[in-house]
């Protein structure tokens, strides 16, 4: 099963807590997998960042909205014990707990009121509390990404060949290749063999080279068109080729380069895309937000 959205965790959390003790949210997570069936495997799902799972985001979540509720208090870090509010709603025996229950406290009304007018605009799912704020960022951050890609390669395919091969020396020169612009881009377009533009050094003394090909096509790149530039580094006896193209590669292109040596890595427009935003070329920062989270180091006392 996935893991369900977080206020599918308040009931559970608020079982666990009923016995009047103090529990940690470690141990807390641990029982509620148990309790709802959760798999390892999705238990390990992360979130789009790649930094935190989303289970244990979610339960995060479900803990804090407790918490502003104060249906719970945070005892300690990562730790946490019912109030008498709590008690008083787990007297209920309501089969399920959501944002609708908890709307009944002022305090928490206060604080969803302000969450959703600081979520205005982004997913409605959000205000009913099916994403937690990090999966909504995340996926607002992912939209506008996807955007931007589908910008960057549009304007690439509008522009010259020849623009288009200085942005191949300026991404593999800013991904670590080539060494300076200078000397990488005296190699691309240079060659004049058959299925190769240019060559460019792995590292900056040259120690091994990279064959490269650039195909500013719209269209699917095909297995013949790569057999044609593995014949030619099979020529120059390479080990080592990148093939990059404003197009897509065909399914049997890229079973054909699992299998064969020299090793060729593929790059289509969507690998394109990324990389240009990762590295910074032909995009400018627009805004920053920055995340922050609580310095737990700053309130240690000796």
């Amino acid at each position: 099963m996935a893991v369900p959205d977080f206020q599918s965790f308040f009931k559970p959390l608020l079982d666990i807590a009923s016995d009047g003790s103090e529990h940690s949210v470690h141990e807390a997570r641990d029982q509620i997998a148990q309790m709802m069936g959760i798999s390892e495997v999705d238990r390990a799902e992360k979130l789009a960042s790649g930094i935190q799972t989303k289970f244990d985001n979610r339960i995060g979540w479900a803990k804090s909205y407790f918490v502003q509720a104060r249906v719970l208090e945070s005892t300690r870090r990562g730790y946490f014990k019912i109030t008498d509010r709590g008690r008083e709603l787990h007297r209920e025996g309501l089969q399920r707990i959501d944002v609708a229950v908890l709307n009944r406290f002022p305090e928490f009304v206060e604080f969803h009121t302000a969450e959703r007018a600081s979520t205005e605009g982004n997913q409605p799912e959000v205000a009913h509390g099916v994403a937690t704020p990090e999966e909504t960022l995340q996926e607002a951050y992912q939209g506008i990404r996807s955007q931007l890609a589908s910008d960057l390669i549009e304007r690439v395919r509008a522009n010259s060949p020849q623009f288009f091969e200085r942005l191949v020396v300026e991404l593999m020169v800013a991904m670590g290749y080539g060494g300076s612009i200078e000397d990488a881009g005296q190699a691309i377009g240079r060659t004049g063999d058959e299925g190769v533009d240019g060559i460019i050094k792995e590292d900056r003394l040259g120690l091994d080279v990279i064959y490269i090909q650039a195909k500013r096509w719209e269209g699917t790149v095909g297995r013949l068109e790569i057999q044609q530039f593995v014949g030619a580094l099979h020529g120059k006896r390479a080990k080592k080729g990148v093939f990059i193209t404003t197009g897509r590669f065909s399914d049997d292109a890229k079973t054909y380069v699992e299998t064969i040596d020299p090793k060729v890595i593929l790059i289509d427009y969507k690998a394109l895309a990324n990389y240009m935003i990762d590295f910074n070329l032909g995009v400018t920062p627009a805004s920053t937000y920055e995340i922050k989270r609580i310095d737990s180091d700053f309130f240690a006392e000796e």
